[in-house]
């Protein structure tokens, strides 16, 4: 059974899932894996029967800290200012630094076919929504204290209380340690050294801790959360959610100090890039609403719901990774059609493509139907200038493409030039020389120049028209040629590119026109139109025509 068709199979009554993020810059493709993540599960709790709703905060009070100072975004006079009263990037209409980098992120929602219920942490604090809760956590400072040291064994002094001041003076909320209440006001002071990202101004005094002039701790914050909205799931990162870290205090301040049970814990693995954990903290990874632009959304939801949460993934846009998305995701629509898929498939495939497509409410089967192009061969076949893609892709499937079919062919091809013009490794950039044998190819051996003849005569019997079908075809005159099938594989790369390397061979030859491609291999294998043998390669260069036997 699906991961989450197993959650929700578990749960009872009605649902509250929520996530959040704190807006405190360009935020990665990786966080979008929470929200695809909190998405599948609150479609698979509706699936099931439960009333459900989905909630996506942000945490825009925060303070800009040394996550944003990692960045290049980062300012080093905005240092402990919360988010929400920063100005924003020059050049954005947004309203603050939090709406800007929130906006950025939230766009990519829709792409990806989630659409939560939002809430904006500032707004709920100005509002008076914490207030009763603020004043339970001061109440109560003395038993957060024993949480913290319970369960993460973090001693806070006993002057320590659970809230921070927005500075009157400064306007900095990272800066600021209370050290008093007295049931309706706060003693405060902005320490210079409190911390070592951002400097407060000295400033002390005492001010109400209600209707926005400060917040909670962040752990205490999402404890706020789950009981004001009383959250039933919300996941976390994996680094969230180990022993002693934030999800345990969290769940902790629930039960031992407010009486409520958190929330079911869905931990989820990081998503990395070359073996690194993609961080919006540290500038690395690409940013969530340029991969959007990038791939359509059913890929970036397939993405990261073709493994089970605690799985994690490896993503770079560089090199392969993009094209190996779409064929994999192509398999499993197959699958769900009820289709032949050659090779292993994920369990669940029919599941996992139904749960990667942007309407949870569209047939399942009829949709894996579609006709597909792949993304490879698209990829080959926009590099060649005297190619009908449209036509080419029809006379693949056989009929005209229907008006998905066309808006799907449209968007692939879209990708496909981002790709090459920004991820393609070298090998998938090809030049086809179309007018004259490459002068590399006199340096094939006997045995290439007979397999590519012999592959001649095949592909002009069995006439091959899709990647696929090339190669097949290949390996199957490979296995007769008794040829290496590097070697038969680098004489085809000579023939075209003039080179030992190249995209899938199958594809290649699919993107040319079944005559020149089937002549091309006869002629450089040195067979004339009506020639069942090899005869001398015949190379040309720029300063003259010369024929060589290798």
């Amino acid at each position: 059974m699906y991961w989450a068709d197993e959650l929700a199979a578990s749960a009872g009554g009605p649902q509250v899932v929520n996530d959040s993020k704190t807006p405190s810059g360009t935020i990665h493709v990786g966080a979008l894996r929470g929200v695809v993540i909190h998405d599948a599960i609150a479609r698979a709790l509706r699936a099931a029967g439960h009333e459900t709703r989905l909630l996506f905060g942000i945490d825009d009070l925060d303070p800009m800290d040394s996550q944003t100072l990692a960045t290049r975004e980062g300012r080093l006079d905005d240092m402990g200012r919360p988010l929400c009263r920063i100005a924003p990037p020059a050049g954005s209409d947004a309203p603050s630094w939090a709406r800007h980098f929130a906006r950025q992120f939230l766009d990519t929602f829709a792409h990806v076919g989630a659409h939560p219920e939002l809430y904006w942490m500032s707004e709920l604090y100005r509002q008076g929504v914490f207030d009763a809760f603020i004043a339970e956590a001061l109440d109560r400072a003395a038993e957060v204290r024993r949480v913290y040291a319970d369960v993460s064994r973090s001693i806070k002094p006993p002057d320590w209380y659970p809230f921070q001041v927005i500075c009157p003076d400064c306007g900095r909320v990272g800066t600021t340690r209370v050290t008093g209440w007295d049931g309706s006001e706060v003693k405060y002071t902005c320490l210079p050294d409190l911390v070592e990202w951002a400097t407060g101004c000295g400033r002390s005094g005492s001010i109400s801790p209600f209707g926005g002039n400060g917040k909670l701790p962040w752990n205490l914050d999402w404890v706020a959360q789950w009981r004001h909205f009383g959250v039933t799931i919300e996941g976390c990162g994996k680094d969230l959610a180990t022993a002693g870290g934030s999800r345990d205090r969290s769940d902790a301040l629930a039960r031992r100090v407010f009486g409520f049970e958190p929330p079911r814990n869905v931990p989820y693995e990081f998503l990395t890039i070359g073996g690194r954990k993609m961080k919006s903290s540290a500038g690395t990874g690409a940013a969530a609403h340029e991969m959007a632009d990038l791939l359509p959304g059913e890929l970036l939801r397939f993405l990261m719901l073709r493994f089970r949460p605690n799985h994690a993934i490896e993503f770079d846009p560089a090199g392969e990774t993009i094209v190996r998305l779409f064929d994999e995701f192509d398999r499993v629509a197959r699958a769900a059609a009820g289709r032949e898929v050659k090779g292993e498939l994920p369990p669940d495939p029919d599941r996992i493509f139904r749960a990667s497509l942007l309407d949870p409410d569209v047939d399942p089967a009829a949709e894996g139907a579609r006709f597909r192009p792949a993304f490879g061969h698209l990829a080959f076949l926009i590099q060649v200038p005297e190619a009908d893609v449209r036509a080419r892709m029809e006379a693949e499937k056989g009929t005209p493409l229907d008006a998905a079919e066309s808006a799907l062919l449209d968007e692939r091809v879209g990708v496909a030039r981002a790709w090459l013009d920004a991820f393609a490794p070298e090998r998938a950039r090809i030049v086809i020389h179309r007018d004259a044998l490459p002068a590399e190819a006199a340096a094939l051996g006997e045995e290439q120049r007979l397999f590519l003849g012999a592959l001649a005569l095949r592909a002009a019997e069995d006439e091959p028209r899709s990647g696929d079908a090339w190669q097949a075809l290949i390996f199957a005159v490979v296995q007769d040629a008794a040829i290496p099938a590097a070697r038969a594989f680098a004489a085809i790369y000579l023939a075209l590119l003039g080179r030992t390397n190249g995209p899938r061979a199958g594809w290649l030859l699919a993107s040319l026109e079944l005559d020149f491609a089937v002549g091309r291999l006869r002629e450089v294998a040195g067979w004339g139109p009506d020639d069942g043998g090899p005869g001398p390669v015949r190379v040309h260069t720029a300063a003259r025509s010369t024929e060589e036997a290798p």
